[in-house]
């Protein structure tokens, strides 16, 4: 299994931005699928953005749909969210995740990162 560090996350306000990056080792990115994954306090793990292999599919979550963007380089090994337009409901810890074997929200994804705290203050 391929190891996921993410980065980037830290406290802002709303309307702010912040990019997120998850740098993976152990492994080649292009034979991954990868997702971003956010939980809040209190609240289950739900799903936020994908990115197929070649990064020539996107999935967004509804609630972050037109304000976040996924993107991925594969030459540098290194997957991106780019949040913008944040507001305090998108407060939460931010997971990347790997999947081998299928695209999307609803994708099996067999590695994870220890996660990045982002705080977006009113």
């Amino acid at each position: 299994q391929v190891q996921l560090v993410e980065s980037g996350g830290g406290l802002v306000q709303a309307g702010g931005s912040l990019r997120l990056s998850c740098a993976v080792s152990g492994g080649t990115l292009a034979r991954y699928a990868m997702g971003w994954f956010r939980q809040a306090p209190g609240k289950e793990r739900e799903f936020v953005a994908a990115v197929s292999w070649s990064g020539g599919a996107t999935d967004y979550a509804d609630s972050v749909k037109g304000r976040f963007t996924i993107s991925r380089d594969n030459a540098k090994n290194t997957v991106y969210l780019q949040m913008n337009s944040l507001k305090p409901e998108d407060t939460a810890v931010y997971y990347c995740a790997a999947s081998l074997a299928s695209y999307g929200r609803g994708a099996h994804y067999s590695s994870w990162g220890q996660g990045t705290q982002v705080t977006v203050s009113s």
